[in-house]
């Protein structure tokens, strides 16, 4: 009888798992991945799309030739839960999927608590699939109200790189507007080197990005800072800290204290042996991680590895990351500031840069020539 590998979630880990998948095509495994749609929308490339520079079909990568390609079966249906114990996910539809081994990929979400009284004028960032559906509703917004107040709250690179393309948006639209970003105490880009802040603060000044260095909280007219002063705003977009996945509390897996899956350096769990996972659902018990994208594409070799190796009673491998990691901050136009460790630099050159590796990731995992073709096999109840 066949085992089950149930891949839940479509990020940038398991699209090196069925790459692997398709190549080596192992025998004695059914394989099923699950996912919200057959399409994951690259976020390296989301503030390029918002500003305008892709269309979205060159922002994204089509599942289902892929999952086609490695003879795994495809649902495209949210994950609603699981069970650890059982050895079962739950979806949406109400279907329940057993399986003997399993990885995630589920990414995070954003955490809204003080933002949720905005109600329908609230964006988070994530999940994506929700983002790239409602930007378009907000830009078209935009365009029939003059004096449009858009409020980015998040000093991070996700935060950052959203407000000056969001600006970029309104420019090249003719939208007359505003768009604010709140930070914290902290600055812009905490963690990076005080040049890199230093170029990105300049030039969104430069931009005409407001900039408030101070605690918001949602009010029903727009973001309260810490100082008294209101910004009205007719939306704001969530930018803020990741949270796990709710469902991720009642899995019975092994947690850390923030509520993220604990994983060894073979990105297993450490309470269950037969579930594995990468991307920012996940925490190190042995490392601090990032929650980068870098890390979930990095780690994804490793993770292909050990599932295949688990399967057929292999030796597993460590991811071990890199000390340092290399950002390229889109700024809106098409203009970026590079940053690794204390070395940075800015100009065209670094969004060309950035251009050319986005492209060269959906190239990757757009092909469908891995392995000859086999017959569709996406479920669709």
């Amino acid at each position: 009888m066949k085992k089950r590998l149930v891949l839940v979630g479509g990020g940038h880990a398991h699209l090196s798992v069925l790459r692997a998948l398709a190549i080596q095509r192992p025998l004695g495994v059914d394989v099923v991945l699950v996912t919200p749609s057959r399409f994951q929308n690259y976020s390296g490339m989301l503030p390029g799309w918002v500003a305008g520079h892709y269309p979205l079909s060159a922002c994204r990568i089509d599942l289902l030739p892929l999952a086609q390609a490695a003879g795994v079966r495809l649902v495209p249906i949210p994950m609603a839960g699981m069970d650890a114990q059982r050895r079962c996910v739950a979806l949406q539809d109400g279907q329940q999927i057993d399986y003997d081994l399993l990885s995630l990929d589920v990414g995070s979400e954003t955490n809204t608590s003080w933002l949720e009284v905005l109600g329908k004028k609230l964006l988070p960032i994530k999940p994506l699939d929700s983002f790239f559906t409602q930007w378009p509703h907000l830009l078209a917004a935009a365009r029939v109200k003059p004096g449009y107040q858009l409020v980015v709250v998040g000093g991070g690179a996700a935060g950052v790189e959203m407000a000056l393309a969001a600006l970029a948006a309104f420019t090249q639209a003719g939208v007359a507007s505003r768009v604010d970003l709140v930070a914290s105490e902290s600055g812009l880009l905490p963690g990076h080197a005080p040049g890199v802040q230093a170029r990105v603060e300049r030039f969104a000044r430069q931009a005409g990005l407001g900039l408030h260095f101070l605690r918001g909280v949602g009010t029903e007219e727009g973001v309260l800072l810490s100082d008294g002063q209101l910004l009205h705003a007719d939306s704001v977009i969530a930018a803020t800290g990741a949270r796990p996945p709710v469902w991720l509390g009642m899995s019975k897996l092994g947690l850390d204290a923030q509520g993220y899956l604990w994983v060894d350096a073979h990105h297993r769990s450490v309470s269950h042996a037969n579930v594995f996972a990468a991307g920012d659902v996940c925490a190190r018990a042995d490392a601090m991680l990032t929650r980068s994208g870098e890390h979930a594409v990095h780690a994804g070799s490793a993770l292909a590895h050990n599932l295949l190796a688990t399967q057929a009673g292999g030796a597993l491998q460590a991811y071990v990351p890199k000390r340092r990691s290399l950002y390229l901050l889109a700024c809106g136009p098409r203009y970026a500031v590079a940053s690794w460790g204390r070395w940075s630099a800015e100009g065209q050159w670094v969004w060309r840069w950035k251009d050319w590796i986005d492209r060269r990731f959906i190239q990757r995992f757009s092909t469908t020539g891995l392995v000859p073709t086999t017959q569709m096999q996406e479920h669709t109840p």
